[in-house]
């Protein structure tokens, strides 16, 4: 158990850690996804998250497992060809996390989703929120365009504005 870890995420409140996130921000990743998803037949889910809760914290949970529930609670899977992307930021702990439907691992390896978070991070690290976000929602795009070229019947299956948890 990181004690700091714990008191950073009781300690920040929500509203500061996602303060770059504002409304507007917020609609201009909207507008990128949906701009993504015309150009394949992946869906995006974009979803940013403060603090953990204390007993999340103290049962050890990680970005990487919050972010697979936040796949399966937000239905990200619900896809018909099983090409759900979820892009998860937990902000207080500054990790990034791609979660993809079984149809989309089956082609893009993990290290290439890595590469992207950590691009992403770079950013974020710079203070570069809005710049990072949609630079790496291009590079989603790349990989979903390659494997999953769009068809004249493209729905757009799942919401493309960005969650806030």
């Amino acid at each position: 158990m990181n004690l700091l870890r714990i008191i950073r995420h009781l300690v920040i409140p929500d509203w500061h850690a996602r303060r770059p996130f504002s409304a507007a921000v917020c609609g201009r990743i909207e507008q990128s996804i949906q701009a993504s998803e015309a150009t394949h037949r992946g869906e995006i889910r974009f979803a940013v998250e403060g603090g953990f809760d204390l007993l999340s914290l103290l049962q050890g949970i990680t970005p990487r497992a919050r972010a697979i529930k936040v796949f399966s609670d937000l239905g990200v899977w619900d896809t018909a060809e099983n090409t759900g992307v979820l892009v998860y930021l937990q902000l207080v702990d500054h990790e990034f996390e791609i979660v993809a439907d079984r149809g989309i691992n089956a082609r893009v390896r993990q290290d290439e989703w890595e590469a992207i978070c950590q691009r992403m991070e770079a950013a974020f690290r710079e203070g570069r929120f809005e710049e990072g976000a949609i630079s790496g929602l291009r590079e989603v795009t790349a990989l979903l365009a390659r494997h999953f070229p769009v068809r004249a019947d493209n729905p757009d299956e799942l919401p493309n504005r960005p969650v806030m948890l």
